[in-house]
């Protein structure tokens, strides 16, 4: 009975990290992608203006978005994002409101996830080894899409969304308490943040 309970409490914190933390970077990402937006519409009324995110030759959100690659898909790419993280932080409030989710809307969910963060990675590689310039802002959805991958995939492995069998799903279990999704989700940032030093250097702070 008390371990029923113990579970019980353990499995509600940890939705309330998951979740919460979905929902904070949901908003976080909804506010780049919102002001990235305004910069854009500034940009398109005045091909002038210095914006709020161009600091020097390296970090300036004005080059960037005036490359093809800002509208891969024929609209203006942070508009992905205003669709996008609303979504995500409708789910996060549902987490966190104890909802529990049919498994094929947990699998598309993560789907689009790992979509959103290949494509986020995609524009960060195209912008240091490509553009060579950085945006800021697009760095924070960078950011906050890895988190945001990494706490629904981090939910389907302990909910064994995927359906592993019982052997892999104990070896999944493990790994899960020991944190090393964490270890990985930090490494993989600092990782990131090593490629960006070693390219610009102290461009960056120019």
């Amino acid at each position: 009975m008390f371990n029923f309970f113990g579970k019980k409490k353990h499995m509600e914190r940890s939705n309330k990290w998951i979740f919460g933390t979905m929902l904070a970077f949901g908003i976080v990402g909804l506010i780049a992608s919102f002001i990235l937006a305004v910069e854009k519409i500034h940009l398109l009324q005045n091909p002038e203006a210095v914006l709020s995110c161009s600091f020097n030759l390296v970090v300036n959100c004005s080059t960037v978005m005036q490359t093809w690659q800002s509208s891969l898909f024929g609209f203006p790419n942070m508009y992905i994002g205003l669709m996008a993280y609303p979504v995500v932080i409708t789910v996060a409030v549902s987490g966190l409101m104890g909802v529990r989710f049919p498994r094929a809307f947990l699998i598309a969910a993560n789907s689009c996830y790992l979509l959103g963060a290949i494509f986020a990675y995609w524009l960060l590689f195209q912008s240091v080894y490509v553009i060579e310039v950085l945006c800021p802002w697009c760095l924070i959805v960078t950011f906050a899409t890895t988190i945001l991958l990494a706490t629904i995939t981090h939910y389907n492995l302990r909910e064994n969304t995927f359906n592993f069998s019982k052997s892999a799903n104990k070896v999944v279990q493990k790994y899960l308490e020991k944190d090393i999704s964490k270890l990985i989700t930090a490494s993989w940032i600092v990782i990131m943040i090593a490629l960006i030093l070693v390219k610009f250097g102290e461009s960056l702070f120019a």
